[in-house]
């Protein structure tokens, strides 16, 4: 067993100020930054992955722009992987699953943004590619959405997804649980 932390879009962009504002991002990226500090005292693989958006439409995570950095609060070492994305899947057309097969990598904590999206989808991806997946929840954020004319609170969608991937896609902890 061989465990990487993977922090999937924690970008300027999705917190206050940003082009796409996600409900308590602050509070998971210092849930992530905890799981990050406890990784690299451990000397243990860290993988950031950074969407950058293709669409010319494109309203935030626009190339170019200071929303695509990675937030300051879990900013990567010189020494440290970023992989860059195109769509919500962290795995497709990137490098992912290369750098993780020449780490060794078995096992993955994830966490990031947004819970309903890009996490989601590649809990999926990383289960159904055989690694053993561990979501930690509280390290993770999303927004409202609407379905019909019905408005879905941020803590709904979280919960549903989280629901969704407990057991068959992910062990799901808060970070406390995972340091402990």
């Amino acid at each position: 067993m061989k465990e990487a932390l993977l922090l999937i879009d924690i970008q300027n962009d999705y917190f206050p100020g940003g082009k796409m504002e996600l409900v308590s991002m602050e509070e998971a990226a210092k849930k992530a930054a905890k799981l990050l500090k406890a990784f690299r005292t451990a000397s243990k693989p860290v993988f950031f992955i950074k969407h950058m958006s293709t669409k010319s439409d494109a309203t935030f995570f626009v190339p170019g722009t200071r929303g695509t950095d990675i937030h300051s609060s879990v900013s990567p070492l010189s020494d440290e992987t970023v992989i860059e994305k195109h769509f919500p899947n962290s795995f497709l057309q990137t490098e992912l699953l290369l750098v993780l097969k020449e780490s060794e990598v078995t096992d993955l904590i994830i966490c990031g943004a947004m819970s309903h999206m890009c996490i989601d989808t590649t809990v999926r991806a990383a289960k159904e590619l055989g690694f053993k997946c561990t979501l930690i929840a509280d390290a993770c954020a999303t927004r409202n959405l609407k379905f019909g004319e019905e408005i879905l609170p941020a803590q709904t969608v979280h919960a549903s997804f989280m629901a969704a991937l407990d057991g068959m896609f992910a062990t799901i902890m808060t970070a406390e649980e995972y340091l402990n």
